[in-house]
Formats: C-alpha cells, sequence, structure tokens
C-alpha cells in the first residue's frame, strides 16, 4: 500500500539545524486577485448580461464593412503616407535622443545619483502620459496637424526605447570599461568601445519594435487632430459610413503586416 508522501513542517539537519518550511503565497494572491476582481466588477458596473445580449452586434458591424469602398483609396493613400511618415521620424528621433537620456538614467555610467534619480523620473513621466494626451497636448502647442502626432511618437519612443536602454547599460559587463578607463579614456569614450557594442543589438531592435506600434498608435491620433489616417476614420465612423471604415482597416492591416514583417526580419539579424 503507497502512502503519499508529505514534507514535514520543520526539518531537523545533520548539523542540528532546524528548517521551517516556509509557507506558499499562492492562497494569499488568489485570495487578492479575487477580491480585485469583485471591487473592479463594482465600481465599473460591469453586467455580464449586457455583454452577452449585445456581443452579435460586433458582427453586424463588421459585416456591414464587408466589402470595403475600394474607392475610397484615392483619398486614403495620402494620409496613410502621413501616418508612415510621422511614425518613422518620430521613431528615429526619439530613439536617438534616448540613447544619451539612457546614458545620463545608468548608475554605472553617471555618479551623480541626483541627476539620475531626476532623468529616471522624467522617463517615468513620460511613460505614464498616454500618447493620446502627449497628442493632445501637442496640438494646443503646435497646432492641428502631423507636427503634434510626430512630437507625441517622439516622446513615447523617447521614454520607452530610453527605459530599457538604460537597463542594458547597467546590466552589461564593465570589465572592458574599467580596463579603457583605467588606461586614459575619458567615460564617454570607454562607453562608446566597450558598453555600446554590448548593447547595440537590444537598443536596434527595441526601437525597431517601437516602430512597430508606433503605426498602429498614430493611426489613432487623428482623434486629437494630430493628422494621419485617424481623421479620416473618424470622420468615417461619425458618418456611419462602414464601407469606407473597412477600406481604412484593411489597408491599416495590410501596412502593419508589412513593417512588422520586415521589422522582424531585420530584428532576428540582430539577435
Amino acid at each position: 500500500m503507497y502512502h503519499k508522501f508529505v514534507p514535514p513542517k520543520r526539518m531537523t539537519l545533520p548539523n542540528g539545524k532546524i528548517v521551517t518550511e516556509k509557507r506558499s503565497p499562492a492562497p494569499l494572491i488568489i485570495l487578492l486577485v479575487v477580491i480585485g476582481i469583485i471591487l473592479s466588477v463594482r465600481f465599473t458596473e460591469f453586467d455580464i448580461q449586457v455583454l452577452l445580449n449585445h456581443w452579435d452586434k460586433f458582427f453586424d458591424i463588421v459585416r456591414w464593412m464587408i466589402p470595403p469602398d475600394w474607392g475610397f483609396f484615392t483619398e486614403l493613400w495620402r494620409p496613410l503616407a502621413d501616418t508612415i511618415k510621422m511614425s518613422l521620424l518620430g521613431s528615429i528621433l526619439g530613439s536617438a535622443a534616448a540613447l544619451p537620456v539612457a546614458y545620463a538614467a545608468a548608475s554605472n555610467m553617471i555618479r551623480s545619483r541626483i541627476m539620475i534619480s531626476l532623468v529616471k523620473v522624467f522617463l517615468s513621466i513620460l511613460r505614464t502620459l498616454p500618447t493620446l494626451v502627449t497628442a493632445l497636448i501637442a496640438t494646443f502647442i503646435f497646432g492641428l496637424g502631423t507636427t503634434a502626432g510626430t512630437v507625441a511618437i517622439f516622446l513615447f519612443t523617447l521614454a520607452y526605447v530610453g527605459k530599457l536602454l538604460y537597463e542594458q547599460i547597467e546590466n552589461a559587463d564593465m570589465d572592458a570599461f574599467e580596463a579603457m578607463e583605467s588606461a586614459g579614456l575619458k567615460r564617454i569614450e570607454a562607453f562608446r568601445y566597450a558598453i555600446m557594442p554590448q548593447v547595440l543589438p537590444v537598443y536596434l531592435s527595441t526601437a525597431l519594435f517601437c516602430f512597430e506600434g508606433n503605426v498602429r498608435y498614430a493611426a489613432i491620433l487623428g482623434y486629437v487632430g494630430a493628422g494621419g489616417i485617424g481623421f479620416l476614420l473618424q470622420e468615417s465612423l461619425g458618418w456611419r459610413d462602414y464601407s469606407a471604415v473597412g477600406m481604412i482597416l484593411f489597408m491599416l492591416i495590410v501596412t502593419v503586416f508589412l513593417i512588422e514583417s520586415i521589422s522582424e526580419y531585420f530584428r532576428k539579424r540582430l539577435t
């Protein structure tokens, strides 16, 4: 007859030391998750019955979008090009600006704790602001159009790439850096030759990945007047022109798929 083995609560080691088994935090975590779900349902007034009664209307809208209005493409290609251009420009400028910002935030590069804290707080604030809010603020400063959208994408890219990059710099192998610094090179020169080659593949891969997401984000910036294809999407939805909406979404899907395929190819080569 077999008996299930139950690990002892207390175990005495050969040296006489008594080790007590630690309690698993899983029950407490599950309890907190359940409480969080219950509170979220109450605060949001979520009604599962409403969801069950209206979920099929989503497919009604999809059916109205098919077939898409192919003649709408003549009005679509220029805003789509603007969306791609402001995504590309904002991503390039943001990724380039993220490099010195990440250097200033890395604790193994900068000796001033005050500067490190200020730069990290700055990046945290940028990451906290949603891209739509940033674009809305930019429209009040730079006016309506793609300039505001480019600025919003630039700030998001700066925060995203800068955060990941300074973490990579802090985790880099410092042996070569310290050797070069001991040989008389300045810190920035030692960083260029010892640290930058280590973080460069991840840096470029992160920038490409961010560009993929920025194309999708830029598609909705037109809702706050930041230019691009989002304005046409908002207008078509407002007029219930679902065949035009279908054409916009179709072109967005094709564009994002092509950009992601090209970006994934280069990211695999980098890694």
